[in-house]
């Protein structure tokens, strides 16, 4: 997988021919998007790179706004480990490069279906890096999306982290 997409309880099915759609009119002919067993998730698995298809998605929804209906948020996912501290520490460290030495970071955790310790993952990862830490406006954010035994994990600005809704208002305002 190198996307997670959220959706409302019971629209996976609507979601999952949404995203093949938006997929495949980015040239992927053949994604392969899984409705997970917890309620509002899919994972993607897509050729084209995770922060490009967020890019596109984006675009399409400045020019159609109503042409994404169902997708709430999607999410890069750059390395997939299993849920073990020690394993998603290992996928970071193999990330941490994305970071440069001036840029400030924060670490996200949104775990589902497992009890893995937040803290001490968070503890455990911070000792690894130097850079100064900004919980607000950070340059990059450190992503840790824990779904049961597997676990994606990626280095990415704020902005390349799909919200449909705050996107949409951003036209708005």
């Amino acid at each position: 997988m190198n996307l997670i997409i959220t959706c409302a309880r019971h629209l996976e099915t609507e979601t999952r021919r949404e995203i093949t759609d938006i997929l495949e009119k980015m040239g992927d002919s053949e994604p392969i998007i899984s409705i997970t067993n917890m309620s509002g998730i899919l994972t993607a698995e897509t050729k084209i790179e995770p922060i490009e298809v967020i890019k596109k998605i984006k675009e399409m929804i400045l020019d159609e706004p109503w042409c994404i209906r169902y997708c709430l948020r999607v999410i890069p996912v750059q390395k997939i480990t299993e849920t073990k501290i020690e394993s998603i520490e290992d996928g970071i460290s193999d990330l941490i490069k994305l970071i440069s030495n001036e840029e400030s970071y924060r670490i996200s955790i949104e775990k589902r279906n497992s009890n893995i310790s937040s803290q001490e993952l968070i503890s455990n990862i911070a000792k690894k890096i130097k850079n100064k830490v900004s919980l607000e406006f950070p340059d990059k954010i450190i992503l840790i999306e824990v779904l049961g035994n597997k676990t994606g994990i990626a280095i990415v600005k704020k902005t390349d982290i799909l919200s449909v809704e705050k996107t949409k208002r951003s036209i708005s305002e």
